[in-house]
């Protein structure tokens, strides 16, 4: 049987202005540190300077444009301060702690964003965002809408029992499944998909025997996975992939990792695009209904 893939789409966001300096900060030069801080300054057209990024930054294209300072948990002082900053907008889990001091003792002004990595706290992290960069009535009018499309997801009926998994993969790396404790596992059980690794905690490689017991219906990759892995052939090759079956029907669904799993304001309605299409892939005699 011919492969069945959805790729996701981006999704309907305001997204320009955040480049565009205001008066009251003019001469105020911004770091963005943290792909979900990124995307919630795109989302409230924040009107900041923002001058550089850190390598999670990958949306907005404007935003993955901008120089990088380097990736997010191995940040240095001096990378940083290249850009010559006047305020570091980050993500909590934004490191290591010191060089955050360090910036902050030489005049930087940090401010970090500790919202948790759950779908619960992303409207609080827009309101935190919208109100360090003044925009506390789109960061409330946001941050309800969103609040509003997870409660819906919550509603929708149950979907055919079928075990889904969550393949990670990173170029030159063995590819892992995702289990409980994981943004992948939280995605699936929102999008009211069971995970046939949940029993176990974290990322880890699987044997083939573990695959054919386990049984997954479906697969779920990130594009830049299934690119890193060598392409959807060889995605059916790993071991054990032949013994189940998704690997028989070549159920599989491309997603944009980022906008699902990055806990920022694209992920409620890419939960919402995930359901839907796992739905036409598990329900294929009818069309799928999704309420929106």
């Amino acid at each position: 049987m011919s492969a069945t893939r959805f790729a996701f789409g981006a999704m309907g966001i305001l997204l320009v202005g955040w480049l565009a300096t205001g008066a009251a900060q003019a001469n105020e030069r911004w770091v963005v540190l943290g792909g979900d801080i990124a995307e919630t300054i795109a989302a409230l057209n924040a009107d900041i300077d923002v001058v550089a990024r850190d390598d999670t930054v990958v949306y907005p294209p404007e935003m993955e444009a901008l120089p990088s300072v380097g990736y997010l948990r191995q940040l240095s002082a001096e990378s940083v301060l290249s850009v010559s900053p006047d305020h570091v907008l980050a993500a909590s889990h934004a490191g290591p702690q010191e060089v955050l001091e360090q910036l902050t003792a030489v005049g930087v002004d940090v401010e970090r964003i500790d919202a948790p990595a759950t779908l619960e706290a992303i409207p609080a992290k827009v309101r935190a965002v919208a109100q360090l960069t003044d925009r506390q009535q789109e960061g409330e009018s946001l941050a309800q809408t969103l609040t509003e499309t997870l409660e819906r997801l919550t509603e929708l009926p149950p979907l055919p029992e079928a075990p889904a998994m969550f393949i990670l993969q990173n170029s030159g790396l063995t590819p892992r499944v995702a289990g409980s404790g994981t943004a992948a596992h939280t995605a699936l059980e929102a999008a009211g998909l069971s995970n046939a690794f949940g029993t176990m905690t974290g990322y880890h490689s699987v044997s083939a025997e573990a695959l054919a017991e386990k049984a997954p219906e479906l697969v779920i990759m990130s594009e830049r996975g299934l690119v890193a892995i060598g392409g959807e052939a060889a995605l059916w090759q790993l071991p054990g992939m032949a013994l189940t079956p998704a690997g028989r029907q070549q159920r599989l669904l491309v997603i944009d990792d980022q906008a699902l799993l990055g806990f920022g304001p694209r992920t409620p309605d890419q939960l919402f695009t995930l359901r839907q299409n796992a739905e036409a892939l598990l329900r294929p005699t009818k069309t799928a209904q999704v309420s929106r």
